[in-house]
């Protein structure tokens, strides 16, 4: 999977600028604050219709003008693919060869993309939410089936949730219909725990030989917390763990107004020599535990989808050293994967690893091939 050409229009700091890619290694330079990131967010919000970044997307649209436009050609396995996504202030139009496609579910897949950034520290320092919402993120773009029924289960979920509170204000509310919906959140349940579990195992075969390449140690693997116990994953077994959770604690949820149990509650955290990296891992070893997931998560997409994820790195050399910023490119310098780069310069990286890239020089809102 590659992108040949990303078009921004009206987008951030960029009026508008048009930018053909090379199959393998991309990269940006250019100082702080010029534009640089906002090309992989571009990317970003290309593939799963959002961004990345926390707490910005709102100004995405430049000042005064009513919309932004982010449109790309992609390419996979032959097929070419011109992807576009309109964002106005009240509305996010998806398009794929000019045709509208109205539902996320249908869109997602056409680009995937593993996103790097310094950020991702909060993958091992944030909160619970983070780690599920990368775990969405990824298996949303390799299985329709996830995507599908995630967001089924949520709609569920918001149902059921506001019910709980009619019931607990209305004594004579019919409680059969939040069996009904009880049953029909399982379902969507059991599908979740199943996907996650093998897709944390998956990770669990690759992320410790990444983890001693790059570190020079071994030990790391993830642990899936769901937050209900569970001894196997069998459809049977998870559906009467679930009835039995969810009958014995009625009350509780009743008084809650909500659902305190099931996969939107789930975790996990980077096992490091029997401890729990977030407490006991030095920053170094959090930041390549980091780097080493993400690696993971190439070759699963690979196996799964049959062609590599673009890989778009941000400021990754900056939270690196020299020697570990080597390793990395040694590992991405495959001439099937498509790796998008910003950094403020090239000191000390190995100029074998420049010979085909593509180097673009970024100042204030333009881009410029070098």
């Amino acid at each position: 999977m590659k992108i040949s050409k990303i078009n921004l229009i009206n987008f951030r700091n960029y009026s508008n600028v048009c930018i053909n890619l090379g199959e393998k290694m991309n990269i940006f330079i250019g100082d702080n604050a010029q534009g640089k990131t906002n090309i992989l967010e571009a990317i970003t919000m290309l593939a799963l219709t959002k961004s990345h970044r926390v707490g910005v997307y709102p100004n995405i649209i430049q000042f005064n003008k009513k919309k932004c436009q982010i449109k790309g050609v992609v390419k996979k396995d032959k097929i070419i693919s011109k992807l576009e996504i309109q964002i106005t202030e009240d509305t996010k139009k998806l398009k794929i060869n000019s045709s509208d496609i109205r539902r996320v579910a249908d869109y997602i897949s056409y680009l995937n993309v593993i996103v790097f950034t310094p950020d991702d520290l909060e993958i091992i320092k944030g909160s619970p939410n983070v780690r599920r919402n990368l775990l969405n993120i990824q298996l949303s773009q390799i299985s329709k089936k996830y995507l599908n029924t995630y967001n089924e289960y949520n709609k569920i979920l918001k149902t059921r949730n506001e019910y709980l509170k009619i019931l607990f204000n209305n004594s004579i509310a019919d409680q059969k219909y939040l069996d009904i919906l009880t049953d029909k959140l399982i379902e969507k349940a059991i599908i979740i725990y199943q996907q996650r579990k093998e897709y944390i195992d998956l990770i669990n075969k690759k992320i410790d030989f990444y983890f001693k390449d790059i570190a020079n140690e071994s030990g790391l693997q993830i642990v899936y917390v769901p937050n209900i116990d569970i001894d196997s994953y069998d459809s049977e077994n998870l559906r009467k763990k679930l009835k039995h959770k969810f009958k014995k604690y009625f009350m509780k949820e009743l008084n809650y107004g909500m659902t305190i149990y099931g996969p939107h509650r789930d975790d996990f955290y980077f096992n490091f020599d029997d401890k729990d990296l977030k407490y006991y891992g030095s920053q170094g070893q959090q930041k390549v535990a980091v780097v080493a997931l993400k690696l993971s998560e190439i070759e699963i997409f690979k196996d799964k989808c049959g062609t590599y994820p673009v890989l778009l790195l941000d400021d990754i050399f900056s939270e690196l050293d020299i020697k570990k910023r080597n390793k990395l490119l040694k590992i991405i310098s495959n001439d099937e994967i498509q790796s998008i780069i910003t950094t403020t310069d090239l000191k000390n990286i190995k100029k074998n690893y420049l010979q085909e890239a593509y180097i673009f020089e970024v100042k204030a809102g333009s881009v410029e091939r070098k």
